[in-house]
């Protein structure tokens, strides 16, 4: 598949996928770092105060870059209670977390050196091993031992944050791929497109969250947000439609570049 399918005048949007997510379309990456920023430090005060700490699983891609800067810097370092803050990935390449690639060496340059979130509390995904598969089962039972439980057993994270491939595929759940149909299994260890080795969350736990976030900026997303937000409903081929929270809410911020092809949405 080379990409999501463009939008044809002829054919009426469809329905946002159900339960309705927040659209919101800010200028530019920095509006929209800013407003996710916002986001995150408030569902960290919000889990924080009710039962002692917030776990929250962490995106890769270029995007966040923009985020974790704003989380880096004050008001944010001095509000968010980093030291009851866990951190998890929502995916991984198979690569050492020192090489340039990788998701958790991009999070801990960009954030993690510079807020106080104790090393105990920081759970990456290690997927450069050679049997990806018993570390998948092995997150996995980190999973179960340090977030709450729904009531269907799944672990909850409080917060997720998610990026938008331009093939609108989101963690390592690509196009076509076997992850999507997983009902049992909260970590696989997948192969992207590309060849490259990954470890991914499934839907099931990602839909599990308390709250979703996706933040999606530049032109060359476009094409993928449209698909995602108003293009037929056909998960298999467009995975970001996969997420649809279980019991909790789901917001997209996106800026102006990358929303150019919606129809609706709020406009901040």
């Amino acid at each position: 598949m080379t990409g999501p399918p463009r939008p044809a005048s002829s054919r009426p949007s469809a329905p946002f996928p159900s339960p309705h997510p927040e659209v919101l379309i800010v200028p530019d990456l920095s509006a929209a770092a800013a407003a996710a920023a916002e986001r995150v430090a408030r569902r960290c005060e919000q889990a924080a105060a009710s039962r002692g700490e917030c776990a929250i699983a962490l995106s890769g891609g270029e995007t966040p870059r923009a985020l974790h800067a704003r989380l880096a810097s004050d008001p944010f370092r001095r509000r968010i209670p980093w030291t009851r803050i866990r951190v998890f990935w929502g995916d991984e390449r198979g690569v050492p977390p020192d090489d340039p690639r990788s998701n958790y060496r991009m999070a801990r340059e960009t954030l993690l050196n510079a807020v106080p979130v104790p090393d105990d509390r920081i759970h990456r995904m290690p997927a450069e091993g050679p049997d990806r598969q018993a570390a998948a089962e092995a997150y996995a039972a980190l999973l179960r031992a340090h977030l709450p439980h729904a009531a269907d057993g799944w672990p909850r994270f409080d917060l997720v944050l998610l990026g938008l491939g331009d093939d609108a595929h989101t963690a390592s759940l690509f196009p076509h791929a076997p992850a999507l149909q997983e009902t049992r299994r909260a970590v696989l260890a997948v192969e992207a497109p590309d060849g490259m080795p990954r470890m991914t969350l499934t839907p099931p736990v990602l839909n599990h969250a308390g709250e979703i976030l996706f933040l999606a900026a530049g032109p060359q997303k476009a094409r993928a947000v449209w698909a995602v937000l108003e293009g037929p409903r056909q998960p298999d081929a467009v995975p970001a439609q996969a997420i649809r929270p279980v019991d909790g809410t789901l917001a997209w911020i996106v800026d102006a570049s990358a929303a150019s092809r919606l129809t609706r949405s709020s406009t901040a």
